[in-house]
């Protein structure tokens, strides 16, 4: 057998990128590296240690205060999303405990209904919580009944659209990646690319 690299570590901070398709983890590491606070930080505290021309005594903290700039990537790029309208609930006493294998079915929207909103975002029927979850989002669609919450999506998004949902009750995983930022989607197709169970579909916007 012919062993392949199936992780990466970041260098600068410590990140710990894993998958078993090499050519995807060559992916994510690229994504990672070009986004990466850390070396970033780094990257401008070397650019601020190049000697500058001469400065008033006045203008003297100066550096000091540009030794130590605000991270290049805020943590959440935006939380609008946090006080959006709920209409569902994740709590219930449903019956439907069907496993769904993927592939996500890309024609959804054209045989499915929407049966209301968690914090803004669409959910496509059927839904009978907690064991059947239907699919979430506009554009950044995720089947909650194939996602088994490996994670894979949530290291490959280079603008933090997805982060952990709890879903307890559920067959497949009791949480599941919610793109509570679905607005800041950039479309680069990372996350449905390394999904293992292809529970992802991304809708370009027109």
């Amino acid at each position: 057998m012919t062993a392949t690299v199936t992780e990466y570590v970041c260098q600068d901070c410590g990140t710990l990128l894993r998958h078993s398709n090499p050519n995807t983890l060559e992916s994510m590491r690229d994504v990672h590296n070009q986004l990466c606070v850390v070396k970033r930080q780094k990257t401008m505290a070397q650019q601020v240690a190049v000697p500058k021309p001469a400065t008033p005594a006045a203008a003297a903290p100066a550096p000091a205060a540009t030794a130590s700039p605000p991270p290049a990537i805020p943590a959440t790029p935006s939380t609008p999303a946090a006080g959006g309208p709920t209409t569902i609930s994740l709590s219930g006493t449903g019956t439907s405990y069907d496993k769904v294998d993927g592939p996500i079915d890309p024609k959804f929207k054209e045989k499915r209904q929407p049966v209301g909103t968690y914090q803004g975002i669409k959910v496509w029927g059927p839904y009978d919580a907690p064991g059947q979850l239907g699919i979430w989002g506009e554009n950044v669609c995720v089947d909650f009944d194939i996602c088994v919450a490996d994670g894979a999506c949530i290291e490959a998004c280079p603008v933090n659209v997805y982060e952990w949902l709890q879903t307890p009750g559920h067959p497949a995983s009791e949480k599941k990646a919610f793109m509570i930022r679905e607005k800041d989607c950039i479309f680069c197709m990372a996350c449905e690319n390394v999904c293992p169970p292809q529970a992802i579909k991304i809708f370009k916007k027109g």
